[in-house]
């Protein structure tokens, strides 16, 4: 397990405490969290999907996972922040900024760690 990868899931779980000392509607952390664990559950199974499809040689139907699981992704988290805030609209706006910043943190762990692997085989074949 790479830390840059997984960094947003340790965010996550720091951001209860942020959220309990700071006095902010943990209803707000509730919608996040559950969306944000979703979310990477569908991530995990339609990168195994895809993986899949184009090991068979299928790059189309690997190409409408790619875009349909993204899409889904994003639809769930913004729902998520949408109803959390009719319930409470404070704790929608925090709903809305915990997603934010665990979409940055992983967008960019998940850089970080291509970078990485990337880097690593290309120092091997250059041996």
């Amino acid at each position: 397990m790479s830390p840059p990868k997984h960094v947003d899931l340790m965010v996550l779980a720091a951001a209860l405490a942020v959220f309990v000392i700071g006095g902010l509607p943990l209803l707000g952390y509730a919608f996040a969290a559950g969306a944000w664990l979703a979310q990477r559950g569908i991530q995990v199974w339609a990168q195994r999907r895809i993986a899949a499809e184009l090991a068979g040689g299928n790059r189309q139907r690997a190409m409408g996972f790619v875009a349909g699981s993204t899409l889904g992704r994003v639809w769930l988290m913004v729902t998520a922040a949408l109803l959390a805030g009719v319930a409470d609209r404070d704790a929608g706006l925090a709903a809305a900024v915990l997603l934010a910043a665990l979409f940055t943190v992983s967008f960019v762990g998940g850089g970080i760690a291509h970078m990485l692997a990337s880097g690593g085989r290309e120092a091997q074949g250059a041996s």
